[in-house]
């Protein structure tokens, strides 16, 4: 064996820092990270390469980072992803970001994948997505000029699995961290808000307006997601279940996970299935637009009357609040691309 194998052999992988905004570190909200998967420079680095790399897919014309753009703050602007079989899929792809702050554990829009790991593991496989057997992966890498050695670095192992792959992308997936909006800067008192801003961030916590933050989170919540499954009233009957397909509760019905509401200037279309192409029709849906079933949440109050009924003003104003939440540093930062 000749010295830089061996030195490579013995290589201890250099811990990441991972970079905890302010306002995270004001609130006191420390992130996860698994024992048995700890950050390095290595693995994170590792995990970005196999994001925006088509190896993951069987034909390799897809990555990823084709379904989660890193400009439109990881999510995918079209309703329904495509898969590489051209086919698509029935949601809309959920955008990356903050996810060392999902307290819950619980991933996708109906909380199918318990751990992030675990939520990695399934795109690869899935007919509809990137349609591959994770051996043939595996082998290909394995194979690969580069990956033996870029694992061995990261995990001490040169030999591939699926379970070393995802934990390299979960690294670093763990690393997508936003908490930089212009609103992130006026709770740190280094911005003022405009005064329609102000009144909409007003609308949004009043319970007789928007009522919000019941399950997006206020100003002492900066994920500004509850991380729970409700029901916001989008059906009266249900094509897709959502949690209930995974509880076998009927009680679950129709409830979806909480999206954050940062960066919703880049995640369009929005809901599960992404049926609302801008920001209005959102807040629309919630104004006059909710529709009664069994299993609708009791926050959704006024489901008697269609929805809280703002006037166009409070409409206008709550947009504002909301895009206030856009953090550009994130879309922007060229650690996250490719």
């Amino acid at each position: 064996m000749n010295c830089a194998s061996k030195e490579e052999e013995i290589y201890t992988p250099i811990p990441y820092r991972l970079e905890i905004p302010q306002i995270f570190a004001d609130k006191l909200i420390a992130p996860i990270i698994p024992t048995n998967n700890p950050l390095t420079e290595e693995g994170v680095a590792l995990g970005k390469k196999l994001f925006f790399d088509k190896i993951l897919s069987a034909d390799e014309t897809k990555s990823c980072a084709s379904c989660h753009n890193p400009k439109s703050a990881f999510s995918d602007n079209q309703q329904f992803s495509l898969g590489i079989d051209g086919e698509f899929g029935f949601r809309n792809a959920m955008p990356l970001f903050n996810l060392a702050w999902n307290f819950d554990d619980r991933f996708n829009w109906d909380g199918s994948a318990f751990g992030l790991e675990n939520q990695a593991f399934e795109p690869v496989s899935n007919p509809i997505e990137l349609h591959a057997n994770w051996k043939n992966i595996a082998k290909k890498m394995q194979n690969h000029p580069e990956y033996p050695n870029l694992f061995l670095r990261a995990f001490g192992t040169a030999t591939i699995d699926s379970t070393l792959i995802t934990k390299a992308i979960t690294q670093f997936e763990r690393t997508l961290i936003s908490g930089n909006s212009k609103f992130d800067q006026f709770l740190l008192g280094n911005e003022t808000l405009t005064p329609e801003e102000e009144n909409g961030f007003n609308v949004f916590m009043d319970e007789a307006k928007g009522d919000c933050f019941h399950c997006h989170g206020s100003n002492n919540n900066p994920l500004w997601t509850d991380n729970q499954f409700h029901n916001n009233g989008l059906d009266s009957n249900f094509t897709d279940v959502g949690l209930s397909k995974i509880t076998g509760d009927p009680a679950d019905n129709g409830k979806f996970k909480s999206p954050s509401l940062r960066n919703l200037a880049f995640t369009a279309p929005y809901m599960h299935d992404g049926r609302f192409a801008t920001l209005e029709e959102v807040i629309n849906h919630y104004s006059e637009g909710l529709k009664p079933s069994a299993t609708i949440d009791p926050l959704m109050k006024k489901i008697d009357k269609g929805g809280v009924h703002l006037s166009t003003k409070d409409k206008t104003d709550l947009k504002a609040f909301l895009l206030s939440l856009t953090d550009l540093e994130f879309v922007n930062n060229t650690a996250f691309q490719e």
